[in-house]
């Protein structure tokens, strides 16, 4: 039998707007039990089975209080006070089947720390794997990056540069 890697790639916003909790999300991905202050409810999904790992990642200046799950994603509501707020990105990938799990997870890790940890994000991480064939990974980011501080920076908006009937313009050199 010959296996072969299967490329999966999803990311999505959890925001207010569209009813959906960030405490909830985290709650599910990591296999938890929190608490969501916000709506009162518990969220427990400490029977949900296939967590083989999680972990939260944090840029060094970062509080470390927020190594504790419950607090990182209480702080994130808490500053994020809009009706319409969008609380994290999720970024879900599937892991090589190939690879085992120690290298599954320090490619998540790299992949995480890389890219967004060196920005100034919080990332909460889990891998799922049921033993079906579908490794994945679940990747939280925070939408806000943590200051040198220790406090919440502000959400950066990207302006693009548009031709005349308003379609962005490609970046193809920065001069």
């Amino acid at each position: 039998m010959v296996l072969m890697a299967i490329y999966h790639c999803s990311v999505k916003i959890i925001g207010r707007s569209k009813g959906k909790s960030v405490i909830a999300a985290a709650a599910y991905r990591a296999g938890e039990k929190l608490y969501d202050r916000e709506t009162g409810l518990t969220h427990d999904f400490t029977r949900k089975g296939g967590v083989v790992h999680q972990e939260i990642l944090l840029p060094d200046h970062a509080p470390k209080e927020y190594l504790e799950r419950q607090r990182l994603w209480e702080s994130v509501t808490k500053v994020e006070k809009k009706s319409n707020a969008q609380f994290a990105r999720e970024v879900e990938v599937a892991l090589p089947v190939e690879f085992s799990r120690e290298l599954q997870l320090t490619v998540i890790q790299d992949y995480v720390q890389t890219n967004f940890i060196s920005k100034g994000m919080c990332a909460d991480i889990a891998i799922h794997d049921r033993g079906n064939g579908n490794p994945h990974a679940h990747i939280l980011l925070t939408t806000r990056p943590i200051k040198a501080d220790g406090t919440w920076g502000t959400k950066e908006k990207k302006d693009y540069a548009r031709d005349e009937t308003g379609n962005r313009i490609p970046l193809i050199d920065k001069k």
